[in-house]
Order: structure tokens, then sequence, then C-alpha cells
């Protein structure tokens, strides 16, 4: 297993709420809802909260994102690491944006929808760390792939989410993710043998 080498949450960096921010199907009419919340020491940060699938037919999401500016240069590391201090053992989609959304030309303050750059893991019961080499992420536009998309910015990634989706009606109710740090590694050869 790789190790971290540069602390983007946790580990090192403590962990702050306030760089968070909800973003659920609420915005699209659904009851879905979700939190970030760190821990008494900031040592491990809690996504928690209810995916609702009744007020749209099946589908849903709860997601918290990094809030509005940020940016990260991750050129030299070859993908992230989420450390997990515990887990529902639902799946979990891991989000990258290397743009920030406009806003809609019907004015009604919604984004407009652009490219993500998704990992879907299921964590094992108990303790574990989640390796996502960059190749494992995948182009997404609208919750669809998208293969044709031009390729993940590294050295101007915007934006970080943790998603938990329905995947039209296959999980919902509530969920529970606690993490210790998200970290990138750099590529290790004796590690990758």
């Amino acid at each position: 297993m790789p190790e971290p080498t540069f602390f983007l949450f946790g580990g090192i960096k403590p962990w702050n709420e306030h760089a968070w921010v909800a973003s659920d199907d609420r915005v699209r009419g659904g009851k879905s809802q979700s939190f970030l919340v760190h821990s008494a020491d900031s040592s491990v940060a809690s996504f928690r909260g209810d995916l609702d699938i009744t007020a749209l037919g099946g589908a849903g999401f709860a997601s918290q994102r990094t809030v509005d500016p940020q940016s990260w240069d991750l050129y030299d590391y070859h993908g992230l690491l989420l450390d997990l201090a515990g887990s529902d053992g639902k799946t979990y989609t891991l989000v990258l944006k290397d743009e920030i959304p406009p806003k809609r030309a019907e004015g009604d303050g919604r984004e407009a929808s652009t490219v993500s750059w998704e990992y879907d893991f299921v964590p094992g019961p108990g303790e574990t760390v989640v390796s996502v080499a960059w190749s494992d992420l995948k182009p997404t536009y609208r919750g669809q792939p998208k293969p044709d998309a031009k390729p993940l910015n590294l050295e101007n990634v915007k934006r970080i989410s943790i998603m938990m989706r329905s995947h039209f009606g296959a999980q919902q109710g509530p969920f529970r993710l606690d993490l210790r740090y998200i970290a990138a590694f750099e590529f290790d050869p004796k590690t990758e043998a």
C-alpha cells in the first residue's frame, strides 16, 4: 500500500468542517441530507446523513464537497488515499472536478452540469485504506460515462467531493463514512510490483 505524501484533509492537517459544504439532491427537489462533522480533536471527519429516494422516484444523492475557491496541484502524485476509521459498507463515490461549474442560464441559482471524475468504492468491514490511482477515476457527465472527456487537469483540481447515491434504488437510508484523512501519494515502483 502506498504511503501518504501530501495531506489534503486530516492526518497532519486537522479536519475543518467549514472547508466543506453540502451538495444534496435537494437542489433538484429531493429530500436527502448530508453532513461532514469532525471529532473533538479534528482527527476524524464523519460524512453522514440520510439518502431519501422517495421524492425523486428511486434516484437520489447526498454529498459533501469542498467550498470554493480552493485548488490543488496534484500533478506530481499518483492518486489519492482515503484512510477510513469506519464505514457502514455501502457504496460511496469520490469525485474530483478541475473547474468550478458556472451558474445555469435559467437564473435559478443552480450550477450548470460539467464533467466530473468519479471512483466508486465499497469499504470493507472495520478500518481500511482506499487507494485511488488517477487512472481509476472515470469521467462522467450528469451521471453518465463521458469517454470523450478531456483529461483531468491534475495541476488545477478545484473540487473534491464524497458522495452517497442511490444507484437508482440500490441503496437508501442512513449512511456514515468516517475518514482519518484524504492524502495524495507518489508513485513507488517497489509497491507497484
